[in-house]
């Protein structure tokens, strides 16, 4: 049998517009009514159709996220799983768009995407929640927006993040503390804004610890798995090889193990590798990677949270609409104290 808003409403002793508008996100309702009508929705199991909800308003119910990420990496999988979720449980649907950023005339496409979809906001990922152009055009068509990770001009929207710095120091400083003094570090897409922040945070606990930074012991990547393949044979080829690598992200961590196993150099007896985010793929790999947790399936679904709070709409910039969710270091069987 079909639950009706009607059902809803008899439940919880309230008008069938009241719960109409609780549904609909409006932001002049009493917090304790909207709990009352948000646990009837979930006992009676209640699910509003979305066309109807949206010819009763100007509103679609449709939210967008977009992504340029080529290699479709564990990183994009689990943004888009999280903003999914999410998604479903406040009522709305989710539009994935995948953007090529290198591809001439991307923007206009992604313009003309989003006037067709006539979404009510967007989720931006790295590195498109950097590029001002588009935030200018979406800002020119009002269409409310949240950025992932854009390490700047944080006043224009709601940004959720972590501390990216903090999240690779500690890293290094874990290194450290097994005993690895030689530590070589893949870079990531010189675009992303985590990759200043994971170099730096490379450096400093380099240098907290007195260490002397050899330039060669960083060397460019690109995120991917043949980027750690690259990386980690320029590394490993090296006459003074580091006893530990530090990828930027876990797909270049599984191709430093690629590059090693090639060279017939054991992991982690002849040499440690640690990765950034934890994706599905570092825990599967052989020895699993030791990794810094990035909650990206939180960080979507706080991104959805934002986009849809009524408030939003009226302040994006207020400082409530900043969250920094925390991160962990995720110790598996890839890193070990450095041999004798």
């Amino acid at each position: 049998m079909t639950v009706t808003i009607k059902d809803v409403a008899e439940k919880a002793g309230v008008s069938t517009k009241t719960v109409s508008r609780v549904m609909n996100g409006e932001a002049h309702v009493r917090p304790g009514l909207r709990e009352t009508v948000m646990r009837v929705v979930e006992e009676l199991g209640y699910r509003p159709n979305a066309f109807a909800r949206s010819l009763s308003s100007a509103r679609s119910y449709l939210l967008g996220m977009f992504l340029d990420d080529p290699a479709w990496s564990g990183y994009a999988a689990g943004m888009q799983r999280g903003a999914l979720i999410r998604s479903r449980q406040r009522h709305y649907h989710l539009v994935v768009e995948p953007v090529d950023s290198r591809i001439e005339g991307w923007e206009e496409e992604l313009m003309d995407a989003i006037a067709s979809l006539r979404l009510d906001g967007a989720i931006l990922t790295p590195p498109l929640c950097r590029m001002t152009s588009l935030l200018d055009r979406l800002e020119a068509i009002k269409l409310p927006y949240v950025r992932i990770s854009p390490g700047e001009e944080d006043e224009r929207s709601g940004v959720v993040d972590i501390d990216e710095e903090g999240a690779a120091f500690a890293m290094t400083d874990y290194l450290l503390q097994l005993g690895h003094r030689e530590i070589g570090f893949i870079e990531g897409i010189p675009s992303h804004a985590a990759t200043p922040k994971r170099r730096a945070g490379f450096l400093s606990a380099m240098h907290r610890a007195g260490l002397p930074i050899d330039v060669d012991s960083l060397v460019p990547g690109d995120f991917t798995f043949r980027g750690g393949i690259e990386g980690g044979e320029a590394l490993l080829r090296r006459s003074k090889r580091p006893t530990a690598i530090f990828a930027s992200n876990d797909d270049m961590a599984l191709g430093v193990s690629a590059a090693a196993a090639k060279l017939g150099i054991s992991v982690p007896g002849e040499v440690s590798i640690a990765g950034f985010d934890d994706g599905p793929t570092a825990r599967v790999a052989w020895p699993p990677i030791t990794t810094i947790r990035q909650p990206v399936g939180e960080m979507a679904a706080a991104a959805v949270d934002i986009l849809i709070d009524p408030a939003y709409r009226e302040a994006p910039a207020e400082r409530r609409f900043h969250q920094q969710l925390p991160y962990e270091l995720i110790v598996r069987g890839s890193t070990a104290p450095p041999a004798p």
